[in-house]
């Protein structure tokens, strides 16, 4: 059983939580290895909760090895100003964008959070831009994130005079996307399109199955959210 943690000992736990946070620098500033410094930041953040240190790392790996995780983590950090970073969108903006475009395993959320900040328009020197948020949201969508989906949807139904302009075909198509990927909204918005005739033929049949889906995924949820609190 040699090399195996007993969990119980508390000594024994510490020493091998610090053993990590060595492997971890080795890893990021000895061997280089973008990898190595994404599991240092998160080993400052969540075992050590040194947010500042974290966020330090976070910048290395973004600003150096253009890490997309890291990236976005970072963009994270200036929504709020944690770990001591400047509290700033945009900036935000711009670690969420280089992250979007990076790929990797937080692409497409950062994709999203791009879309919701050029809508937005408080991270933008023009004020909102529907364009660039249409754009974003959309490679968010094609990534399968249900949000972007529904948002997407709901621009559609809106319009704007400096965006996308009313298209309920489009708005229909992204809300049964989203609906597809588990977002409540996402279903009610359809069920109501084809129970409407918006963007389609009036399908009582489908609006009653898009409703029913619906509650389906909202009880759901209220569900998750009580477990959770227990």
């Amino acid at each position: 059983m040699a090399g195996l943690i007993n969990f119980e000992d508390e000594n024994e736990v510490k020493q091998f939580l610090d053993n990590l946070g060595v492997e971890y620098s080795f890893q990021c500033y000895k061997e280089k290895d973008p990898e190595g410094c994404q599991r240092l930041a998160d080993y400052l953040e969540g075992v050590k909760k040194n947010f500042d240190s974290a966020a330090q790392v976070l910048k290395h790996n973004c600003e150096t090895n253009g890490h997309g995780e890291s990236c976005y983590k970072l963009g994270a950090y200036h929504v709020t100003g944690r770990g001591g970073v400047t509290e700033c969108l945009k900036t935000a903006y711009s670690c969420f964008l280089r992250s979007c475009n990076g790929g990797g395993k937080k692409s497409v959320d950062a994709c999203h959070n791009v879309g919701l900040l050029a809508h937005d328009g408080r991270a933008m020197e023009g004020g909102p831009d529907h364009v660039l948020a249409r754009q974003y949201y959309e490679k968010a969508c094609d990534g399968d994130f249900a949000p972007s989906c529904f948002n997407l949807s709901a621009m559609f139904i809106e319009g704007s005079s400096k965006g996308p302009a009313p298209n309920m075909n489009l708005a229909l198509k992204y809300a049964n996307k989203a609906c597809e990927l588990g977002h409540v909204w996402g279903c009610a918005n359809a069920s109501r399109m084809y129970k409407l005739g918006d963007g389609t033929e009036k399908d009582e049949k489908k609006a009653e199955e898009l409703k029913n889906r619906a509650r389906q995924l909202h009880g759901e949820q209220k569900e998750r959210q009580i477990k959770f609190g227990e």
